[in-house]
């Protein structure tokens, strides 16, 4: 089998890359390095003959037309996008450019390898769109996501992505593409880059640093450990009808306060202080569209093709913060970079 993945340098993609080529496929990993691809998340399979590695935009068409016609993949896995909603409400921009239009130049970059295949490799090419649960928008107390859900999105990111989407879905209706389409909810694990809740708080309260929480940290999560995420979407990729959508959730809901709580037990477990860590905990203004709650149904992942996700949260979190504590040589570079500070404020006008 020979794949390409497309952001397969960031947190989601490399942890795809390293289960790919530890199952003994041939892997052409593509990505821009923006500020959240890093070659260090790709070290274990630095040097793999199976692995290669080409520095490319998605948006770039020339670029993405001979990285696929050199490869000749079996199957495209799309993950690369703009993907922190705080980075989205000052910055839509990069959003829509990325999730949108580098969505459209790489569908075209591979309907045109796909329509001068062979009848075989033609029919057995897959291309998996890799989305989020965020284009759903928000639940109230009760219910979950499901693949038929109405798409509802609240921040430029999860709009940009919906788009994305709905071109993937174009693209099999209109061109007949063999596309499948995946949703998964919120995602942690190793080598998550530290502007997202749960490396931040990890990695703050490492420091003695203020850990902020959003509002009075009611927002209500689904969370899936990355390695499970990356299994389920092999399968997808291989077993997925063309054509159709599967969500991908770990059945893990969680208020954002008891997963930042959690976070500081299993450190002052770990490496105890002076002081319990929750005392750095503060809540600050909520981000600005900030959904509820969401919640993945995976009924359909789990029935039809046997997917089951390995991890429950204590027992993810607890992997994960062990690996933070063991790899400060991947994160603090990108700490040295990015110290913490919050994202996405939007400057008040003031009354002339």
């Amino acid at each position: 089998m020979r794949s390409i993945v497309t952001g397969g340098a960031g947190f989601i993609g490399s942890a795809l890359v390293r289960h790919l080529v530890a199952q003994g496929e041939d892997v052409l990993t593509i990505d821009a390095l923006t500020y959240a691809g890093n070659m260090a998340s790709l070290q274990e399979v630095a040097g793999n003959p199976r692995h290669s590695f080409l520095h490319a935009d998605i948006r770039d068409a020339a670029a993405m037309t001979k990285a696929i016609a050199e490869f000749k993949p079996d199957r495209i896995l799309h993950l690369a996008a703009e993907s922190h909603v705080d980075r989205s409400i000052t910055g839509a921009g990069d959003f829509i450019m990325t999730n949108v239009v580098g969505t459209f130049t790489l569908l075209e970059a591979a309907r045109a390898y796909w329509n001068v295949l062979e009848a075989v490799p033609k029919a057995a090419f897959r291309f998996l769109h890799v989305s989020t649960d965020e284009v759903y928008g928000s639940l109230g107390d009760e219910g979950l996501f499901e693949e038929t859900t109405p798409y509802d999105p609240s921040s430029p990111y999860s709009a940009s992505k919906a788009a994305s989407d709905h071109l993937a879905k174009a693209w099999h209706r209109t061109y007949g593409m063999p596309i499948v389409v995946s949703n998964c909810s919120n995602n942690y694990g190793p080598y998550h880059f530290p502007e997202k809740l749960i490396p931040l708080t990890i990695l703050n309260a490492l420091a003695g640093k203020a850990l902020p929480v959003y509002g009075a940290g009611d927002n209500i999560r689904d969370w899936l450990y990355v390695e499970d995420h990356a299994r389920a979407l092999d399968l997808i990729a291989a077993k997925g009808l063309v054509g159709e959508t599967y969500n991908v959730g770990g059945r893990n809901e969680r208020r954002n306060i008891d997963v930042v709580r959690r976070i500081c037990q299993v450190l002052d477990r770990l490496v105890p202080g002076d002081t319990p860590r929750e005392e750095l905990i503060r809540f600050v203004t909520d981000r600005p569209g900030h959904d509820a709650r969401y919640a993945i149904d995976a009924t359909k992942l789990e029935t039809e093709l046997g997917w089951r996700a390995q991890e429950d949260f204590d027992s993810g979190i607890e992997k994960t913060v062990q690996w933070y504590l063991d790899n400060a040589w991947w994160w603090q570079p990108l700490r040295d970079g990015y110290g913490g500070e919050r994202l996405g404020l939007i400057a008040e006008k003031v009354p002339a």
